[in-house]
């Protein structure tokens, strides 16, 4: 059974750097597509970026400046790294498995 465990911290400061881990069981992670999705309060679904089997990245045009997504295939985990937040980058935070496996969500929020 596939699972996807994310955890990170859920209070960032402005201009701070969020980091956020997602660990897959029961896959592993160089053998899928592994993405990073965000929904802002009262708002859709956004993807950030994601990670393809080969290592190969893409990011999301207007926050693709910002983020940087890794793996540790060793550890059977991806990152997200999101620079210099504001509040505007306040969302719930998903990892997801090709969009069929799903993390239970990170609730961020982004305040001094």
């Amino acid at each position: 059974q596939v699972q996807l465990q994310g955890s990170g911290p859920v209070l960032v400061k402005p201009s701070q750097t969020l980091s956020l881990t997602c660990t897959v069981s029961g896959a592993t992670v160089a053998t899928a597509t592994h993405f990073w999705i965000r929904q802002p309060p009262g708002k859709g679904l956004e993807c950030i970026g994601f990670i393809t089997d080969s290592g190969s990245t893409n990011y999301s045009p207007s926050l693709k400046s910002r983020t940087s997504i890794s793996r540790d295939t060793s550890r059977n985990q991806f990152t997200l790294q999101l620079n210099s937040v504001t509040p505007e980058d306040t969302a719930v935070y998903y990892c997801t498995r090709t969009f069929s496996y799903w993390g239970q969500g990170t609730q961020v929020t982004v305040s001094s």
